[in-house]
């Protein structure tokens, strides 16, 4: 059983709850009151928003990679309401993006490829695979 083949809600929240067990990946001091890029009004609700993010950040990664920072800030980017004027997309922001890339690099889930981007291990692709086993099992 692949990644691709799990959907991915259910990848997600379990690589979500893998990685809270993980203590390189732990959420920084300022991430309880950052949105997540300027097309957002509020910041996330869920108190566990960081390892969800960094779950499906490594997903992407491992279904995409190598892929840059800038890639990444499109692919969680958005629509901005900008009141009676038509929407407009933007971009996700970035310093959430390269925090949790350096905490996955930290805990050796994903490396970097020299100017292409991050890409996942061998060991960060047998952590997914392992979890998107256990997914088809249960």
């Amino acid at each position: 059983m692949s990644v691709r083949e799990v959907p991915p809600h259910l990848l997600i929240a379990r690589t979500a709850e893998e990685l809270k067990k993980l203590e390189e990946v732990k959420p920084p001091e300022w991430s309880r009151y950052v949105k997540t890029g300027v097309h957002k009004e509020r910041p996330p609700e869920q108190p566990d928003w960081w390892y969800i993010r960094g779950a499906s950040l490594l997903r992407r990664i491992y279904l995409e990679g190598p892929v840059g920072v800038s890639r990444l800030r499109v692919r969680y980017g958005g629509r901005k309401k900008r009141g009676s004027a038509p929407e407009h997309f933007r971009r996700g922001g970035g310093k959430i993006l390269r925090t949790l890339l350096q905490q996955l690099e930290r805990a050796g889930l994903v490396e970097k490829k020299d100017r292409k981007g991050r890409k996942v291990t061998r060991k960060g692709a047998e952590f997914l695979e392992r979890l998107a086993e256990g997914l088809k099992g249960g």
